[in-house]
């Protein structure tokens, strides 16, 4: 294994994945730290966790044990991957993790990048900006676990760590992967914010990256690592094949992003909404929303993506600690017993909710597939299962269907 890459989340991890498997590198994505040894000719290998919204202390472990099974395997290269809206509260998890693997790997210049123009994530002058918005206008500011009101990646950065963050501006960028080298010998922080706008800067990044110890961000930082290795005659040529899924598919979305309500509002398939109040109440369990999803027609769709205002509410009533845990937990069980009852094709949308789906169906290792929407690819989850787990903003109004349909390809 030459690429080891450490995930904060699934969906985040998957589209991770999705990167390096179109560059060409043979990936496999791992839900959470492997017992055994990986697989030869695994090339880049992605360890999936969920601590994105754990405790600082549990995320910093979680993400040192997935270090060492990676260096383990013999990995030359760690990359560090967060989400691309830089999902973290004042307190952490990104920047303590970023500094608790550099210290371990005794890296000196660690890249911070969270850019992915294709998802229309950009960073200027150090600023995150989401579309045509910066990040704390793109309604982020709204997340229900990590709001981000800041759009300054360094002031947010420097919340979070010990030391310095410096940046590396766009003029330097734009010149190409030896001035970048150059500006990142030439400065004093060990963590560093970089611009990029296009893809031909992350390009740029990457090659200005090989013999980086450590690299973080988005999945768009991943775009130019792969050619590193390939210059370096390291890469096999081997592609996987992939096959769809035939049977029952159906839909589980707990995202209260503004991408994924308006999924929500433009599914034509049957839609059941979960209200914070109706689990806290226990007026729907699990096996009730599975039962009415397994006896529906089409594309069924379970969901609980509601407005800001009323999950704000419900956390004020019931604790936001309390209500995320209970959706996920009930997300969780209406996928096992979704699978349970013959559904071949599960699409999730929301970090959190797609972290709980996975580990709740205990599936070791996912194939990485064919590209649903920028950042979201199928994923096989073993001989009678497929996937596709979807971070809140990602996909356009028609992407329930479309993944339904990339899913069953080819069955």
């Amino acid at each position: 294994m030459l690429l080891g890459c450490i995930g904060d989340d699934f969906t985040g991890s998957s589209d991770l994945g999705n990167t390096l498997t179109r560059a060409g590198m043979r990936t496999v994505q791992y839900v959470g730290v492997p017992q055994g040894a990986a697989d030869e000719g695994v090339e880049a290998g992605v360890v999936a966790l969920k601590s994105r919204s754990v405790p600082v202390e549990e995320a910093v472990r979680l993400s040192l044990d997935a270090l060492d099974w990676l260096l383990a395997q013999g990995c030359e290269q760690i990359l560090f991957k967060y989400c691309s809206t830089f999902d973290s509260t004042p307190q952490g998890n990104i920047g303590p993790v970023a500094e608790a693997l550099a210290e371990r790997l005794g890296a000196d210049r660690v890249i911070f990048c969270p850019a992915f123009p294709g998802a229309g994530r950009r960073v200027y002058q150090g600023h995150l900006f989401v579309g045509d918005r910066l990040l704390s206008e793109s309604g982020m500011e709204n997340h229900p676990l990590t709001p981000m009101t800041d759009p300054d990646l360094r002031r947010w950065l420097a919340r979070q760590v010990k030391g310095p963050v410096g940046h590396l501006p766009a003029d330097v960028v734009f010149d190409g992967a030896e001035a970048i080298r150059t500006r990142l010998d030439a400065t004093d922080a060990r963590l560093i914010v970089c611009d990029a706008i296009r893809d031909a800067d992350l390009m740029a990044l990457g090659a200005a990256a090989a013999g980086l110890r450590l690299v973080t961000g988005g999945s768009g930082i991943a775009m130019g690592l792969p050619e590193n290795f390939r210059k370096a005659g390291r890469l096999s040529k081997a592609a996987a094949g992939w096959r769809g899924q035939s049977g029952r598919a159906a839909v589980l979305s707990g995202s209260c992003s503004n991408a994924t309500r308006a999924q929500v509002a433009r599914h034509e398939g049957p839609r059941l909404e979960i209200t914070a109040e109706a689990l806290m109440a226990g007026e729907i369990t699990a096996r009730e929303a599975a039962g009415w999803a397994l006896a529906q027609e089409g594309l069924p769709l379970v969901y609980s993506s509601a407005d800001p205002e009323v999950v704000r509410a419900a956390q004020e009533r019931f604790g936001r600690e309390t209500v995320a845990g209970r959706v996920e937990d009930f997300f969780a069980e209406t996928a096992r017993a979704l699978v349970e009852g013959g559904v071949a094709r599960l699409i999730t949308a929301g970090g959190e909710t797609s972290g709980a789906v996975v580990e709740a169906l205990a599936r070791d290792t996912l194939e990485i597939g064919p590209e649903i929407a920028p950042g979201v690819p199928c994923l096989r989850a073993g001989p009678d299962l497929v996937l596709a787990l979807k971070s809140g903003n990602f996909g356009g109004p028609d992407f329930f269907a479309e993944a339904d349909a990339m899913l069953g390809q080819g069955a």
